[in-house]
């Protein structure tokens, strides 16, 4: 069974959040982030070959043009593969663990797999830049300290969701027949709320 949802990030821009319920152990969230805007991209790319362009004018140094077009191209090769994530993947399956999977624009994928038994719990967290925000997090458990936590490991980094649409997203997993996968995760309404 697969149901589709829509949000919008911090800055307004659409997420699609797809889940699928493969076997009532196993259940699957891919969040899918917005295309790069071919405005944004002929935009960036025209102010820095003008910028080039007019100390050109000023220098008549043709290495500035060479360099202004390897900067650009350098950089929107390292943004397509380092930074610019197109859908995230969150693999759940009971009692085995968590995958989150990343797929960047250049195709690359980083997948991390973190066991059932390590997870402490899922939380809400916030962080200050520029404003508040909220972004799901999982919490390791220490080894050495059985009540301690070793890592926080945020889900979902590419785009962060408003706060309200997260709590709306878990209380409607939670309330869905797959309310014994997120209670292994540590994930109740009254968590939520």
């Amino acid at each position: 069974m697969e149901d589709e949802r829509s949000f919008s990030d911090i800055c307004g821009g659409r997420l699609a959040l797809h889940r699928r319920y493969y076997s009532p152990y196993c259940l699957e969230f891919c969040l899918s982030c917005p295309r790069i805007s071919l405005r944004s991209l002929t935009a960036v790319t025209c102010t820095v070959w003008l910028a080039a362009y007019g100390l050109f004018t000023l220098c008549e140094n043709s290495m500035i043009l060479s360099a202004a077009i390897f900067i650009t191209l350098l950089g929107l090769l390292g943004y397509l593969h380092f930074v610019k994530i197109d859908h995230e993947t969150l693999l759940i399956i009971d009692s085995l663990g968590i995958q989150m999977t990343s797929s960047y624009a250049s195709g690359k994928e980083s997948t991390t797999f973190i066991e059932m038994g390590k997870v402490k719990d899922v939380i809400i967290n916030e962080a200050i830049y520029m404003k508040v925000i909220y972004y799901l997090c999982i919490l390791l458990k220490d080894p050495v300290e059985p009540h301690g936590i070793s890592q926080v490991v945020p889900i979902f980094q590419a785009d962060i969701m408003k706060f309200r649409q997260i709590k709306n997203c878990l209380l409607s997993a939670s309330h869905s027949s797959q309310a014994g996968l997120w209670a292994s995760l540590g994930i109740t309404p009254s968590k939520v709320l």
